[in-house]
């Protein structure tokens, strides 16, 4: 297969030294030596978390992740207060409705963020606190939308419902200060800003979070972050990690913290004004509001007559560009085009000579 360029919301594109660090020979997973690694491994995360905190790394994806903070801090039963943006944040109320919670969505258009008002009204009509948590995403990849995670902060705390946060796409990316705005469990995972192989979720969870996680009546395995927490203060994980993963997000980390947390952000913020400014040049329009948009992925509409489904292919197949579809109600409708990974402007002049060059051919014979 030919050299790709992934433009994706993740998995993204690994620098070599992050690839190399998965071919080192297996270690014990109880020795030393992977204590050390997960120690570091945590260091590196908590100033990214924004959290004094502990942390969780669990083998899986980010979805995991995600079904962890349910399983772990809510019963059957209790109200949950869902504010999605997009597709992921109703999977995230998809998860809740699994383990047998009562879910209420708080509606949002598509393309934009959650309004502060909004929130803040539905959360002060709650006058028997029966809204136990609140499910929210730190940045959207379905719809290239973040929330402002600053603004939302107050009105949460003066509620005090337990707040879940999924920020998969967008811690690294983005700031983030999860005891400083007081959320309560936090979930992210290895394929996105870290730009590290898919395979290795991490959970922070706060004092309150971690009060309600010795609740007997919760039923929870693989994904017990009791668990979890116990073996990590022995330099451990309850379950087989993978190894080689860890590998590679270890090296990721050093690498992300060498170049500087605020340079990342700064990053990722021009490159997604890199994209928006081009794509717009090239007639698409924005999917997200202004206000909303994300740093690390962009959603468009193609311009008129341009169909998303040939353009995506053609980029694939004849350049090796690789951008996202639309998911749920926007397949076939927008063009996704993420902003993570070991890229740099070079790679995304690439990227639209050839976004430019697919469109003349795809329109060379509409009127």
């Amino acid at each position: 297969m030919s050299k790709q360029l992934l433009f994706l919301p993740g998995p993204v594109m690994v620098a070599p030294p992050v690839l190399r660090a998965m071919d080192r020979p297996l270690i014990d997973h109880r020795g030393p030596e992977f204590a050390e690694m997960l120690e570091r491994i945590s260091a590196a995360l908590r100033p990214v978390f924004g959290t004094r905190g502990e942390i969780a790394i669990l083998g899986s994806s980010g979805t995991g992740a995600m079904e962890a903070l349910v399983a772990n801090l809510f019963a059957p039963g209790d109200r949950l207060l869902s504010c999605p943006v997009g597709s992921f944040g109703k999977r995230f109320a998809g998860i809740a409705t699994a383990y047998g919670c009562i879910v209420e969505t708080l509606e949002t258009p598509l393309g934009a963020a959650v309004d502060p008002a909004a929130l803040q009204a539905r959360l002060r009509a709650d006058l028997e606190k029966s809204i136990a948590g609140v499910l929210l995403t730190h940045n959207e990849t379905s719809t290239g939308v973040a929330n402002d995670m600053a603004a939302l902060a107050p009105m949460l705390r003066e509620h005090g419902a337990i707040t879940l946060v999924d920020s998969v796409s967008g811690l690294g990316a983005s700031e983030f200060r999860m005891d400083e705005w007081g959320y309560d469990a936090v979930a992210t995972a290895s394929q996105k800003a870290f730009a590290a192989p898919p395979g290795v979720a991490m959970v922070a969870v706060g004092p309150r979070a971690r009060e309600r996680l010795q609740n007997p009546a919760l039923s929870r395995f693989y994904f017990d972050l009791r668990r979890a927490l116990e073996f990590s203060h022995l330099g451990q994980t309850p379950w087989t990690p993978p190894i080689s993963i860890l590998y590679a997000l270890d090296v990721a980390l050093a690498r992300y913290h060498a170049a500087g947390m605020k340079a990342a952000f700064e990053r990722h913020t021009r490159y997604a004004d890199i994209v928006r400014g081009s794509l717009q040049r090239l007639g698409f329009t924005l999917f997200s509001q202004p206000g909303a948009h994300s740093d690390t992925i962009v959603a468009a509409y193609p311009p008129p007559g341009v169909d998303p489904n040939p353009l995506l292919q053609t980029l694939r197949e004849e350049y090796g560009i690789v951008l996202s579809g639309g998911q749920a109600e926007l397949a076939g409708k927008i063009v996704r085009f993420g902003t993570m990974g070991d890229v740099d402007e070079s790679d995304f002049q690439t990227a639209f000579a050839a976004i430019e060059v697919t469109l003349r051919t795809l329109t060379s014979g509409v009127a």
